[in-house]
């Protein structure tokens, strides 16, 4: 036998172990805006989010009018008043971050001053089904499904576009349960950014949103996207092009590194301190579609749950925590229960909610 020994490598870098990690963002729309304040992880640590507390954050705009974010009940998430505070079309901002007691070197923060930018509606929002396996003389066909966006700004001011997008289906377990229907929201994680100054037109036409595949129960029932369109300056669409290049096409350990890409945000006391993040200022609009339309071929996410079945009424006795009984079949013929060591398939609140969003009926 031939065999080998693998052994940890932590690289020796220049990073700093704490760098402040800021989240920022304010819109025009009438809504709470958050600022997200945390540190930063070490190369080699494997740990969730370090949030900082204790913070007084506030924003001013260029007619010195200043808004406080007061603290939540998430550690290290920072949230305006929306009866108080919304951002101005043309309006300047800048925020402000004290960290008071919350670290040992009492330092404040600022961004750059950022114009708060119009933004054009959004054209159009549509989708379109995708062929990913023709029919064969095995399986039936198979379909996804790719979600585009049109974009158009005839005054030709807003070069730089941003968008992210919150997702919502709904979801049918296959056997009657309590919780049988549910309803998943997810928001979007790819940095979707594009500029139009080196087109003729500030035209954007067939912008790929999201592409949904038929390995996921999103359009087994009916789906809803929300997709958000944000304005940018240049240097925000620099930092944004960065990070995408980061997150996207990183090939190796040694290509660009988070550190390398600067935001608009400094240390008041010592400006040669690296910070993360960006204060991000821009106008918003919206567009929504729901999908109801069949697609073929969709995978059965849940043709696995039956380890045994017992066809009459009876307890089954010898059943612990990790085994969930499942009543199929309840008219005529007599029903039977299926035994299940997944609790996703005797409970949808497993993945998602049985609320459903006020605005499923829209």
């Amino acid at each position: 036998m031939i065999f080998g020994c693998i052994t940890k490598f932590i690289p020796e870098t220049n990073e700093e172990q704490n760098l402040l990690v800021i989240e920022g963002l304010i819109t025009d729309q009438p809504e709470a805006y958050t600022i997200k304040l945390s540190w930063s992880i070490p190369v080699g640590i494997n740990s969730g989010i370090r949030p900082l507390k204790g913070c007084k954050v506030t924003v001013q705009d260029d007619l010195g009018n200043n808004y406080l974010f007061s603290e939540s009940a998430v550690d290290g998430l920072y949230i305006s008043d929306k009866e108080t505070f919304r951002g101005i079309i043309g309006r300047k901002y800048t925020m402000h971050i004290n960290t008071n007691n919350a670290t040992e070197t009492h330092y404040s923060y600022e961004s750059k001053q950022v114009e708060m930018k119009n933004v054009p509606p959004i054209d159009s929002l549509f989708y379109e089904k995708i062929t990913i396996n023709e029919k064969t003389p095995y399986s039936g066909p198979e379909e996804g499904c790719q979600v585009y966006l049109n974009a158009f700004d005839p005054l030709g001011k807003c070069r730089y576009y941003r968008w992210d997008f919150l997702e919502t289906w709904e979801f049918h377990l296959p056997y009657m349960v309590t919780n049988q229907i549910c309803w998943i929201s997810n928001t979007s994680t790819d940095i979707n950014i594009k500029n139009t100054s080196v087109l003729a037109e500030d035209r954007i036409t067939r912008l790929p949103v999201k592409y949904i595949s038929n390995e996921t129960d999103r359009l087994s029932v009916r789906y809803r996207i929300q997709v958000n369109q944000y304005s940018m300056n240049e240097d925000e669409y620099t930092y944004w092009e960065k990070m995408r290049d980061i997150s996207q096409d990183v090939g190796s350990l040694y290509d660009i590194t988070p550190s390398s890409v600067q935001g608009n945000i400094f240390c008041v006391e010592d400006p040669g301190e690296q910070v993360l993040g960006f204060f991000s200022v821009s106008a918003k609009t919206s567009e929504r579609i729901y999908i109801d339309e069949t697609f073929r071929g969709q995978v059965q996410l849940y043709n696995k749950c039956a380890a045994d079945t017992v066809f009459n009424g009876e307890p089954i006795p010898g059943l612990n925590s990790f085994v969930w009984v499942i009543v199929d079949n309840p008219m005529p013929p007599p029903p039977f229960k299926v035994i299940t060591y997944d609790k996703g398939c005797a409970d949808c609140t497993v993945r998602g909610t049985t609320t459903k969003p006020i605005f499923w009926e829209d």
